[in-house]
């Protein structure tokens, strides 16, 4: 199975595509979206057609995205919320099965504990994907994390 992870942002958005072989996990790609200026139509139009080419290039079977939680600043959480819902449209036309989960799930599924800090989560990362080298940026590391809990989720029937 090839699972999807994606951490959503405005400016840069974080994928990251594993394959699951029994109890083997395997990185197949991880970078990010970049999006540079301030043309939010660009943004969207580059957005949705990267992740399209990543989407049939890779043939994921399941993507993961994260719920988003902001406790202060409500402008930055309107504008992610929104490249969130290109992200999910773009998912729903390819009729991939999308599962959300929260950054305390994404760390509890990844490293056993919910409150593990970013340094934490890349080493178990990188130790269960063998990567050697640091995963730059966080986005793409976060966006593999994303992947291997979503690896790790049940599939939902369709319709459910």
């Amino acid at each position: 199975m090839i699972y999807l992870g994606i951490d959503p942002g405005t400016h840069r958005i974080g994928y990251g595509i594993i394959s699951l072989d029994g109890q083997r996990m395997l990185p197949l790609t991880y970078g990010v979206i970049e999006n540079t200026g301030s043309d939010r139509a660009a943004h969207i139009r580059n957005t949705e057609s990267s992740l399209d080419a990543l989407i049939r290039k890779h043939r994921p079977d399941a993507a993961g995205i994260e719920k988003l939680f902001f406790t202060t600043n409500r402008k930055t959480a309107m504008s992610v919320s929104e490249m969130r819902g290109v992200l999910l449209a773009t998912l729903g036309r390819h009729g991939l099965p999308i599962r959300e989960f929260t950054p305390l799930q994404v760390k509890q599924a990844v490293c056993g504990y919910g409150k593990a800090d970013k340094g934490q989560v890349q080493r178990i990362v990188r130790m269960l994907l063998k990567i050697t080298e640091p995963i730059r940026p966080d986005d793409a590391a976060d966006a593999l994390a994303i992947a291997i809990c979503c690896s790790a989720a049940p599939l939902s029937p369709p319709g459910a």
